[in-house]
């Protein structure tokens, strides 16, 4: 009999970095249904084996979290039978740093400037403040999660652009409705740094050799437990719980949440 893999492991399909299943987590009442739900950074190109590896998870929808800008600066090319969905949770956001952020320049001297004194991690802890403020973001989660309920719409991917920031919120709200608990929520989180690291490493050596400092780039090239721990704070001090954040944050109502625990735990 073969043993089922880890849950948060790796995919290992190279043309979508941070490729994982959400399922295997024990789940209140059972486990996280594996083959329904994956998470993801954007895709480049799938061929070959990466392709037939794909064809085989049988995702049906691709919902894909980034800004406009983002897809058309990478468009990510589906295969074919999958469609897209697009939810730019972002496009409501007026935090001009985080775009600046996610920029690196090429000169190491403006890299510190836009980066050095602690910037990077006071912009990304304010930015996973705000994805739980954003009208924007609640209405694309709210979509999602009415979709997925749904049943027509799975098996399905979400991603943005490394598949660690909206996306990584996105899968710790779904874990966490699906009475996850706290410890393996973050767990699979910061798997983000060992999934997503050999994609980043070559931007990150190529940064080095022109005299910058990569200890720069690690605070948005990976994940860290405040930054989650930010957007738990934010939803607490607004909606009390998950159950809380759902309801009044994102408009579902009961009957959609107990369907999407029906579908999504085994």
């Amino acid at each position: 009999m073969t043993s089922m893999p880890e849950p948060g492991a790796s995919l290992g399909i190279q043309g979508v970095p941070n490729l994982r299943d959400l399922g295997g987590w024990p789940a209140q009442g059972g486990s996280v249904a594996r083959g329904v739900l994956y998470r993801s950074a954007e895709f480049n190109d799938l061929a070959g084996d990466d392709l037939a590896a794909f064809d085989r998870l049988g995702i049906v929808t691709v919902y894909d979290l980034r800004t406009a800008g983002e897809r058309v600066a990478e468009p990510g090319i589906l295969p074919d039978g999958v469609a897209r969905v697009a939810l730019d949770v972002l496009s409501d956001s007026t935090n001009r740093d985080l775009a600046a952020l996610l920029v690196t320049p090429d000169d190491p001297a403006e890299a510190e400037a836009a980066l050095g004194g602690g910037k990077a991690v006071t912009v990304m802890v304010s930015a996973y403040r705000e994805v739980i403020r954003l009208p924007s973001a609640a209405s694309g989660f709210r979509r999602f999660f009415i979709e997925v309920a749904d049943g027509a719409h799975t098996p399905a991917l979400f991603h943005c652009t490394t598949g660690k920031d909206r996306t990584g919120w996105l899968a710790a709200a779904t874990l966490m409705l699906l009475g996850v608990s706290d410890a393996d929520v973050m767990t699979d989180y910061l798997l983000t740094n060992q999934q997503l690291g050999p994609y980043t490493q070559p931007t990150i050596d190529a940064f080095a050799a022109r005299g910058g400092d990569p200890a720069l780039l690690e605070p948005i090239y990976g994940v860290r437990r405040e930054y989650l721990e930010a957007s738990l704070d934010e939803m607490r001090m607004r909606f009390g719980d998950i159950d809380g954040y759902v309801r009044d944050g994102l408009g579902l109502d009961r009957a959609t949440v107990e369907v999407l625990r029906e579908r999504l735990i085994d």
